[in-house]
């Protein structure tokens, strides 16, 4: 069975065409209220966040094929971890997906010190 993940918040595209080039049928819906949310929330087998998402336990008990939580971004904090946990479901984030830009923008404010 080919699995399913939501994506609630807003990723970038190349964040979807990673998931379809691996077989997972994609849905994104950004934006959605937390009932619009835990209504079909029961339908997929992961959750692609970001931090506007909230993942509580009453959403927990709504997700009944959840496997997995993947947040894009460095905290967890939008996501009840012990809930989720006690249901099985993995909840992973991406700690060093902004290290990048975060040096660029260092480096970049460094720059325009160095102007003045």
């Amino acid at each position: 069975m080919t699995p399913r993940v939501l994506i609630s918040d807003k990723l970038s595209p190349a964040a979807v065409a990673i998931f379809k080039e691996r077989g997972v049928e994609v849905d994104v819906k950004p934006g959605l209220d937390k009932d619009e949310l835990a209504k079909i929330i029961g339908d997929y087998d992961g959750l692609a966040i970001r931090s506007a998402t909230k993942v509580t336990a009453k959403l927990l008990e709504s997700a009944t094929k959840l496997k997995v939580v993947g947040r894009a971004g460095i905290g967890v904090d939008n996501v009840d971890i012990p809930a989720a946990t006690a249901k099985g479901v993995i909840v992973m984030n991406t700690p060093f997906g902004n290290s990048i830009t975060t040096a660029e923008h260092a480096i970049a404010l460094m720059f325009a010190l160095a102007r003045q």
